[in-house]
């Protein structure tokens, strides 16, 4: 999966793990809260949705497409033509990483043995 690296220049990127600037992709892309109304909306109905994500959301539809386009390019969302519409649903592989870097975090905290700080 090819990932758009945007937030940093090359230089800055190539001192990272290519996991580090996927994670980071990633988590800009969830940084939104209209981005995680999205996430939410796709979760609550379960299936693809196609053209009614406009409704769900207090913004208009140029923004909307926007937050969809960003949340494909990172991964995170799969986007299929259906007649005249795009259908969206979430993507597993994005998620997957998300949920591999917080269950080492989780791991962390729940092994640790003393306090830190």
């Amino acid at each position: 999966m090819q990932y758009r690296y945007i937030t940093m220049g090359i230089t800055k990127t190539a001192n990272f793990t290519e996991e580090q600037n996927e994670l980071a992709v990633l988590a800009k892309a969830i940084g939104h809260p209209a981005r995680i109304a999205i996430i939410q909306h796709l979760i609550k109905v379960d299936s693809c949705v196609c053209g009614d994500i406009v409704n769900e959301l207090p913004l208009a539809q140029p923004t909307v497409s926007q937050h969809l386009k960003e949340l494909k390019n990172a991964g995170l969302i799969k986007g299929n033509f259906e007649g005249n519409a795009i259908c969206y649903c979430l993507n597993e592989e994005g998620f997957a990483k998300i949920k591999v870097f917080f269950e080492s975090i989780n791991g962390y905290l729940e092994n640790q043995k003393k306090q830190c700080c």
